[in-house]
């Protein structure tokens, strides 16, 4: 696949990135096919405010991948996908992780069908949907949201698509402890753990919440 809407020079910061995180160099193929197809589309479609390509492998690609050691197997919904992060960067570092990519805005929607066709990801659906219309109760291990909501309103939108032991995986920059502390009942933080994402200065953590099993009477 071209890369011809990529300036040169991106591949060896990639690929620097993706070593350490921890994952193979040799994903930079087809997680810049991704990027180039991103570039293309968002020419037209608005899909991203950030346009730059470089600033591209550190805030989107990199940034996404922070979390991978965390749902390397599974089904994962991504919520409010948008243009397919960091569900397809995922699905493209772990084959075995079913993706769900959850996005009612038709033109990214459009995208991301586009998207997963064009690179081949046999591990990854879209669901032209709102997150709380997804008619799939209890079907997820993990649920992910970049920028969707307030961790309160991400368990209200897409609380009934986890299963009985799932997690709600949010990145987030500072620990967000308003936000925990709003979490509705039968729901409870179960870790914060800071993220490095290469080339990203500030605060990164990945918020884990889950259901509180209930007591016994």
């Amino acid at each position: 696949m071209t890369h011809d809407a990529l300036p040169p020079g991106l591949d060896a910061p990639l690929r620097h990135g993706l070593a350490e995180l921890g994952l193979s160099p040799d994903l930079a193929p087809p997680l810049l096919a991704y990027l180039a197809l991103l570039v293309r589309w968002n020419g037209t479609y608005n899909l991203t405010a950030v346009r730059d390509p470089r600033q591209m492998v550190t805030r989107h690609l990199l940034d996404s991948l922070a979390m991978h050691r965390f749902v390397s197997t599974g089904t994962l919904a991504d919520l409010g996908s948008g243009p397919g992060l960091p569900g397809i960067p995922l699905a493209i570092a772990h084959p075995q992780l079913q993706v769900t990519l959850v996005e009612s805005n038709g033109k990214k929607a459009r995208f991301l069908r586009q998207a997963v066709r064009q690179l081949g990801l046999d591990n990854a659906e879209v669901a032209e949907s709102r997150a709380e219309a997804l008619d799939a109760p209890a079907a997820y291990d993990h649920l992910t949201a970049r920028a969707l909501d307030t961790l309160a309103g991400i368990v209200a939108v897409g609380g009934h698509l986890l299963k009985p032991g799932g997690t709600l995986l949010a990145m987030k920059g500072v620990i967000p402890h308003e936000e925990i502390a709003a979490l509705p009942p039968g729901w409870a933080l179960v870790q914060a753990t800071p993220l490095s994402v290469p080339g990203l200065d500030g605060q990164r953590h990945l918020v884990t919440v889950g259901r509180v099993a209930a007591k016994p009477a």
